[in-house]
């Protein structure tokens, strides 16, 4: 709409039409062709992993990941609160339960309080972490790198091994970030735990309008994952299935367009860096990422006292925000689930607003954006 700041939409102004165009022309548009194969190898070297396998969505890696790394019905899963709920979701899916933990002053998993959790709220006999609550395993973390940031790996990694835990990130929101110094030094956010998953959703930093990434260090992981994903086929002539499998893999046009996308990743980067410090010029105080961190800075948040008022007062001047998500833990599906010590989520859900941060957001909507803020949240 004509005058109308979005919060956050597609950047499409390069080879994207050429690259659809000649998947439609090569009549190859489903789940197989030469573009699924280019964009894993390309998004595997760009974030220096051997091997990457092409999926639906987000959620659809998460769930299997969960499915590759044996999580069951009988185990506990450790998530945050703070988190869009397709990154919880999929733990359901393998019929686990999620244990909430709260986050830390960057929006991500607070690995203090996590530690906290396994000391005191858990048992650990045999190599085996056990909830004294419910008396069930817990086998993994579920780490998600919120709104570009990445969450404190160094210790969130020492802790998974000292209890033998699995950890899967959520990196859907953090293609681009990596670690600029410390043990992780040049690793990308998802390529240090046992499985990693990127989004290429509509209102990601690149999209393929749905869609999503798998990597991991562990090829067997990749080859389990390409299989599940594929509807676990065994013989593709005579259509032998030995498992249940998904229709999981992400289609030839979706890869076309995140080729091209890919191509203006570091640009898209570039410019929001350059329009998340124009907010803070101006005045407009947003939360930070990490400082050992090079992030995508894909989301910007602003805190507010003010936050419903101001986001109804911004839409009026035609200015669209969104408050963050609601905690997890208080939605009806997971009120039965153990939340531990949440404080700093709800601290941060009441205030945080996400305010506009498309990459092609021009400076002068950067100002009006600021301007705007400036004048209406008192």
């Amino acid at each position: 709409m004509e005058g109308y700041i979005p919060l956050s939409v597609p950047n499409i102004k390069g080879n994207e039409w050429d690259y659809v165009k000649h998947a439609l022309e090569t009549e190859w548009v489903s789940t197989a062709g030469a573009y699924i194969t280019e964009f894993e190898k390309k998004i595997s070297d760009y974030t220096g992993m051997e091997d990457a396998v092409a999926c639906q969505s987000g959620t659809a890696g998460l769930h299997l990941a969960l499915k590759v790394l044996g999580i069951t019905e009988n185990d506990e899963v450790i998530v945050p609160s703070l988190t869009f709920i397709a990154a919880v979701n999929p733990v359901k899916y393998v019929g686990a339960e999620p244990v909430f933990i709260d986050c830390d002053d960057y929006l991500t998993l607070d690995s203090v309080k996590l530690t906290k959790y396994c000391e005191e709220q858990c048992s650990y006999v045999n190599g085996i972490l056990r909830n004294k609550l419910s008396g069930k395993q817990i086998k993994a973390i579920i780490v998600v790198h919120v709104f570009g940031n990445i969450a404190d790996m160094s210790e969130i990694m020492d802790i998974a091994a000292k209890y033998q835990l699995k950890v899967i990130e959520d990196a859907t929101e953090a293609l681009g970030s990596y670690y600029t110094s410390g043990k992780y030094k040049g690793k990308h956010a998802g390529t240090i735990g046992d499985i990693g998953v990127y989004s290429f959703n509509g209102n990601k930093i690149i999209t393929t309008g749905g869609g999503g990434m798998i990597v991991s260090n562990n090829q067997k992981y990749l080859d389990r994952c390409r299989y599940l994903s594929t509807q676990a086929k065994d013989d593709s002539l005579y259509f032998v299935h030995e498992e249940i499998g998904y229709n999981y893999r992400m289609t030839n046009l979706q890869a076309a367009l995140g080729l091209a996308q890919l191509e203006r990743l570091e640009e898209f980067i570039e410019t929001k860096k350059e329009n998340y410090h124009l907010y803070i010029q101006l005045g407009i105080k947003l939360l930070p990422f990490r400082e050992n961190i090079r992030p995508n800075y894909w989301f910007y948040s602003y805190c507010t006292n003010n936050r419903d008022d101001l986001l109804k007062k911004l839409e009026q001047q035609r200015i669209q925000t969104r408050p963050i998500w609601k905690l997890i833990h208080t939605l009806t599906p997971y009120r039965v689930n153990e939340a531990h010590n949440i404080s700093k989520a709800t601290d941060y859900y009441d205030r945080v607003l996400n305010i506009p941060c498309s990459s092609n957001l021009t400076k002068d909507q950067v100002k009006l954006v600021a301007n705007a803020i400036l004048n209406t949240d008192n």
